[in-house]
């Protein structure tokens, strides 16, 4: 099942100010498009370039491709620096190039891949669903934190469950794989992987640092800063009811990227 494509906010390392769940849609600018749209393209090809060029860097021993990678850093920091202008965020090209190349392996662990976060759909008895307030942003939203070395993503669901919210569970069903950057709600690379949980034990207790609230709420209750809801709440309760569900994920593109440009 396709992911129902609108943005939403997850921890402390999305886009913030760029627009309402629902003001991004698909991953391709179009003709007619807004400026957030193009925006969100701008940032896409900058991290697809930076990809490739820390990639081959990591790879190659030559010192001309070395250069001709560094080259190509420096024009996607410079594209990412119009989406930040575009943004109003003030940030040097420098600053993306000295951070690329701080970022460069070697060999195998030089491929760059996307991050992946971890997220869970956590429901109790009552059919209510568990929510945190990001101490940082003040946006509710459920449990979610990075994929860790030497755990399963199922596994880092339930450790981030109990760190955040003191709550114990299991886990019930995979909803979604979906692309944070075609989706809107990060400005690089990352996956989301989100779990159906259902509560077991514990305490709602909410982590001293991360998070600033914690509690249960049904579909009616939702917090007015909860981020994203309007594509992962129906899908949230309809799983935390009993509903077995199809994973969700970002359908394929007929061109990922554009060729050429329309007639007119």
């Amino acid at each position: 099942m396709a992911a129902d494509e609108e943005a939403i906010d997850v921890d402390n390392d999305v886009v913030d100010g760029t627009g309402a769940p629902g003001d991004l849609v698909d991953g391709a600018a179009v003709e007619g498009a807004g400026p957030v749209d193009f925006t969100r393209d701008l940032i896409r090809w900058s991290e697809s370039l930076a990809g490739i060029a820390r990639t081959g860097l990591g790879f190659t021993e030559s010192l001309y491709e070395q250069e001709r990678y560094e080259e190509v850093l420096k024009v996607a920091a410079d594209i990412k620096a119009a989406a930040d202008d575009a943004l109003e965020i003030r940030r040097e090209q420098d600053h993306f190039v000295q951070e690329w190349l701080d970022s460069v392996g070697e060999g195998v662990p030089g491929y760059v891949t996307p991050k992946v976060a971890v997220g869970a759909i956590v429901g109790n008895d009552l059919g209510q669903l568990l929510l945190v307030q990001r101490a940082d942003s003040g946006i509710w939203l459920y449990p979610t934190g990075w994929a860790d070395i030497g755990y399963s993503p199922a596994e880092v669901a339930l450790k981030e469950v109990h760190e955040e919210t003191g709550i114990e569970c299991e886990p019930v069903q995979l909803l979604a794989v979906i692309d944070g950057l075609r989706m809107g709600f990060t400005r690089f690379g990352m996956y989301m992987v989100l779990f159906h949980c259902r509560a077991t034990g514990g305490e709602l207790t909410a982590h001293p640092l991360e998070t600033s609230g914690v509690g249960w709420f049904g579909p009616d209750e939702l917090p007015r800063t909860t981020g994203g809801a309007a594509w992962w709440g129906p899908m949230a309760f309809a799983a935390i009811n009993g509903e077995r569900l199809a994973a969700s994920f970002d359908p394929p593109r007929d061109d990922v990227w554009r060729e050429g440009t329309p007639e007119r």
